[in-house]
Formats: structure tokens, C-alpha cells, sequence
């Protein structure tokens, strides 16, 4: 199949693209730069130029493709709210030019969006539509979409990790760094789900291929690390002291990252591992913490 992949010279698109390379797909590979191009070159696909602050540029890799995989976002945080309702503009453009075939559009969106309540893990069946985090957004873009009969399903991902990155956890380690402490909150029992770019990337590739109308699969190897362990990991890489501090205190702390660094977001990929026979074996969170250069800081 000929493929376009949006965010494909990313930290998981890039994966993404060798993976559906090396299954025998054709790549088209959104990028916004020459360096991009000569990357994706490489890798075996084909450049197609846009930007996700153009949705309207988008259209023509979609409409020439058999199916497309939207895992592109503007990881700005400090614009968290923004740039989700950009990618629910994204996501509406290239819904629409799909409109009218059974070709699959894979989107993105994260774990919290199926919390089932406090304290269990979030569920490939469950859609809680007054979740908190913003990114609720690209679900509603699909959810819009699929009633129109656009053949999307979902990808959630939890924190996504190697070596180099960590998901948000990237952003709290600088952080750290520069307060010179490393900070869980209250007793630290909050947990983040991971799982390694690897297996995330092989399973975009199994879920796409599926095609399955309505699906969501939850890209999770580790159900729940908590909190407090990730920061005594970061605070013996970084060697600066670990504390716990008050919600309250938090907020001033951590700026923007507050609305996240207290979030539990456990999640199950019971089902997703069934379905599509996935298995992850990649390293585990706190391995690659381990493993990070923190001199490169």
C-alpha cells in the first residue's frame, strides 16, 4: 500500500516509516524542510512537502495515498490547547479527503483519553469525553470523522521512550536540572504508562494494517510507573536531591508542566496485545532513564 505518514521525520513517524518500508508498503512522508527530505530520502520514501499550520496542505497526500497515518503534533507545550485544536483541524482535512472510500486513516491521541476513573488503568473501550487533557481534541476529530463513514481508529500513547527522549518526561529533566531538584508530588503514587518507540512504531504499522473501522489500541508495554520512581531515577542521573512537594507548591514549581506532573494515567493494553498479537520487548522506563548521557543535558 502507498502510505502517507504525517510527522515521518519524527521520534516515532520516522520509526513508523522504516517499519511500514520494511512490511513492503510504499511511503509518502510529510515533511516541511530539505533536511527532512534528504532524511525521509533515505529511509526509502517519498518527500511530500506541508506543514501542520497549513491543514489545506495536507490534502493532496492524503487524496493520492491508500491510507494515511496522522502521528505528526506540535510538541510546543507551552501552546498545549492550541496546538490540539490545530491537530483536530488536521485530522478534519484529511478526513475529508478520504471521504467516500474505505481507505484507513490511523490517528493519534493519548491514554488518559479512556480512563475508566481514579486509580484504574484507562481502556481501548472506553471514550471519557470530560477527560482534562486537551488532546481529547483529535478524538473528537475522529469521532466526527467516523460518523461521516471515514474509516479511522486510534493509537494512544503513553510515555514514549528510548535513550534521547521520554515523552514528557523529556521536558521534567532539564527541568530538574535547572532547580537543581528533582520533585515527585505528595507521596509520588501517581503513575505514567511507557513503552519503548520501538514496539509503539511496530504497532502503528500491525494497526494500520488491520484497518479494523472504529478501533483504538493503547500503545502500552508498562501499565503504570510511578511517579516518585521516576524522579529518584532522574535525581541519581542528574545527582541532585529528590523531595516530595504539595500540590500547591507544584504548581509554582513546575510552571506548565503542573497540569501534567500530577496526572495518574495507568493504562492496559490487554486487549490491544490480543487483537493485533503484539507484544512489545523493548526496554523498559526506567532502564532507558538509567541509560541517558545526562552530561548532554
Amino acid at each position: 500500500m502507498k502510505v502517507f505518514v504525517t510527522g515521518a521525520t519524527g521520534f516515532i513517524g520516522s520509526r513508523i516509516v522504516k517499519e511500514l518500508i520494511q512490511g513492503g508498503h510504499q511511503v509518502i512522508g510529510l515533511t516541511r524542510s530539505d533536511e527532512g527530505a534528504k532524511m525521509l530520502t533515505q529511509l526509502g520514501a517519498t518527500p511530500y512537502r506541508g506543514t501542520l499550520d497549513e491543514p489545506e496542505s495536507l490534502r493532496a497526500g492524503a487524496a493520492e495515498s491508500d491510507g494515511v497515518i496522522h502521528c505528526a503534533f506540535d510538541h510546543d507545550f507551552s501552546k498545549f490547547v492550541a496546538n490540539c485544536e490545530k491537530d483536530k483541524a488536521n485530522i478534519k482535512v484529511i478526513a475529508d479527503a478520504l471521504k467516500g472510500t474505505n481507505r484507513p486513516l490511523l490517528i493519534t491521541s493519548g491514554v488518559g483519553i479512556g480512563s475508566q476513573g481514579p486509580g484504574k488503568p484507562a481502556l481501548e473501550d472506553i471514550f471519557d469525553e470530560h477527560h482534562q487533557n486537551p488532546r481529547i481534541a483529535s478524538e473528537y476529530a475522529g469521532r466526527a470523522a467516523l460518523e461521516l463513514g471515514v474509516n479511522v481508529s486510534v493509537v494512544r500513547l503513553p510515555q514514549v521512550h528510548d535513550t534521547h527522549k521520554q515523552g514528557l518526561i523529556s521536558m521534567l529533566i532539564p527541568h530538574a536540572k535547572e532547580k537543581k531538584v528533582s520533585v515527585y508530588i505528595d507521596e509520588g503514587s501517581n503513575r505514567w504508562s511507557a513503552c519503548h518507540v520501538t514496539d509503539v512504531a511496530h504497532l502503528y504499522k500491525l494497526a494500520f494494517e488491520r484497518g479494523e473501522k472504529g478501533a483504538r489500541y493503547n500503545a502500552v508495554a508498562e501499565e503504570g510507573v510511578s511517579m516518585r520512581h521516576i524522579a529518584e531515577t532522574i535525581g541519581a542521573g542528574l545527582k541532585v536531591p529528590v523531595i516530595s512537594m504539595s500540590a500547591k507548591d507544584a504548581a509554582a514549581h513546575f510552571g506548565w508542566l503542573a497540569m501534567f506532573a500530577g496526572m495518574d494515567l495507568p493504562a492496559s493494553s490487554e486487549k490491544t496485545r490480543r487483537v493485533l498479537n503484539w507484544n512489545p520487548t523493548g526496554p523498559d522506563l526506567i532502564t532507558d532513564l538509567k541509560n541517558m548521557d545526562y552530561s548532554k543535558i
